[in-house]
């Protein structure tokens, strides 16, 4: 039992716990810094070339191998479904509908994975801010168990005997918060990170849907 246990092995194990908290927050804190950086990079250079292009048929002959990121495999997601959609002769269940409609399902789909991809991790350093405190308020309950236990059992109450296994219990509470800091901080950082991205991401999809239709429009009438 927890009780009967060493009081240096409840705390060390504790502290152990959460040290590894602290070692994935501050690698999800690197890697979630470097993939944003990264696709603000990408997108903006993909933005800028995409929209300096004359016609959706020379934004498709764009190199991919040079071009990287959220927004373009979203652009290259629509482009690959407008060439399906022209190609296919049959008109099959997939292509029924109103084409905007169906365009904007496409899009959203990848959106939806780049989204997901994009917000991977952010579950964990959220989970680790709500609970890496009460980690270290188990260690330091029971700490402090262990401690009224060796002063019941030694039957004094001097503070050299109270001060010690208290102070030494408390270390865990007080690591705790500070696990805890840093993961809510990036946490509430890589969310409203997250919204700007989306909304780029949004934007572009709007945008892309109405060039493509009236791009459609325009080849239908010649």
């Amino acid at each position: 039992m927890l009780y009967h246990s060493s009081p240096a092995a409840v705390v060390d194990g504790t502290l152990y716990v959460l040290l590894a908290f602290s070692v994935v927050t501050w690698t999800l804190i690197v890697f979630k810094s470097w993939q944003f950086s990264r696709n603000s990079y990408l997108n903006r250079r993909f933005d800028s070339a995409f929209w300096e292009t004359e016609s959706l048929a020379e934004a498709e002959a764009m190199p991919t191998n040079k071009f990287r990121g959220p927004l373009a495999r979203i652009a290259q997601q629509g482009l690959a479904w407008l060439s399906e959609s022209r190609q296919s002769a049959a008109k099959s269940l997939k292509f029924r509908g109103a084409p905007s409609d169906l365009l904007e399902h496409a899009l959203s789909v990848q959106l939806q994975e780049e989204l997901h991809f994009m917000e991977s991790g952010l579950t964990v350093l959220a989970s680790i801010g709500s609970t890496a405190p009460f980690v270290g308020l188990f260690g330091t309950v029971l700490g402090i168990m262990h401690a009224m236990h060796e002063i019941t059992a030694s039957g004094s109450t001097s503070l050299d005997v109270v001060a010690g296994p208290i102070g030494d219990a408390l270390v865990a509470t007080a690591i705790g918060i500070a696990v805890a800091v840093p993961a809510v901080l990036a946490y509430n950082f890589f969310l409203r990170r997250m919204k700007v991205h989306r909304a780029g991401l949004e934007n572009f999809v709007v945008s892309f849907i109405h060039v493509a239709l009236s791009a459609d429009t325009q080849g239908k009438k010649e």
